[in-house]
């Protein structure tokens, strides 16, 4: 019996930001009232960490280890817990905000008006209303449709853009498979297949001045 091969289908490019975009939308946030700097600190944290809304709203505020060591731990899909290092910024950023939060260990994080943890519709709300404003100096986001989980792309595509390998980033997501990790985000950038074919130069071409031709450039564009 003769196997019948699966239809291919088009693969969906995500949506991520760049660096002007995501300093843009971290700049958004009216930080001289209470909820923009809750709103700063939340895009920032879901920035660097890549986690998923439902992960980002049930944070408490006991998630946030500062000190040697610094991390955020969250209970994510799967019912798995996983281990996210901060940068320093990011640091010293959360532990400004904790001391204004002023939670007790089981609060929620991120706090709605009345002190429930916010529900997935307002962290997509406040993300729309950020984005409304960081297109006033960054148009290109106009080109966009952003959403929350656009910030969890943005961070995949920013370690894969700093040369962290796919294995990692796929741990620092909390993919079950690290083909996902491959699958999603090797193609969602052309520079990325452009850096991968100029390691595979012809031999005895110089270091650099490799280039791939256009008609290589498209056909990688279309996988």
């Amino acid at each position: 019996m003769l196997a019948i091969p699966p239809k291919r289908t088009a693969k969906a490019v995500v949506t991520y930001l760049d660096d002007n975009e995501i300093g843009a939308l971290l700049d958004a946030p009216d930080r001289s009232t209470w909820i923009g700097r809750r709103d700063h600190a939340l895009l920032l944290l879901a920035i660097e960490t890549g986690m998923r809304v439902s992960e980002l709203t049930r944070l408490n505020c006991d998630a946030i280890r500062l000190g040697t060591g610094a991390h955020v731990r969250c209970h994510g899909k799967g019912r798995k817990d996983r281990v996210t290092p901060l940068r320093r910024d990011t640091r010293m950023l959360m532990r400004s905000w904790l001391d204004e939060r002023a939670g007790a260990t089981g609060d929620p994080l991120f706090p709605g008006p009345s002190g429930r943890p916010l529900s997935r519709e307002a962290v997509r709300r406040l993300v729309e209303r950020h984005i409304a404003t960081a297109a006033k100096t960054c148009p290109s986001l106009l080109t966009k449709n952003v959403t929350p989980h656009t910030l969890r792309h943005s961070c995949a595509m920013n370690l894969l853009r700093h040369d962290v390998d796919p294995a990692t980033i796929a741990l620092v997501l909390g993919h079950e498979d690290v083909r996902t990790t491959y699958g999603v985000y090797l193609h969602a950038d052309l520079k990325l297949k452009e850096k991968a074919i100029a390691r595979t130069a012809p031999l005895k071409t110089g270091r650099g001045r490799y280039k791939p031709s256009d008609r290589l450039l498209a056909f990688l564009e279309a996988l």
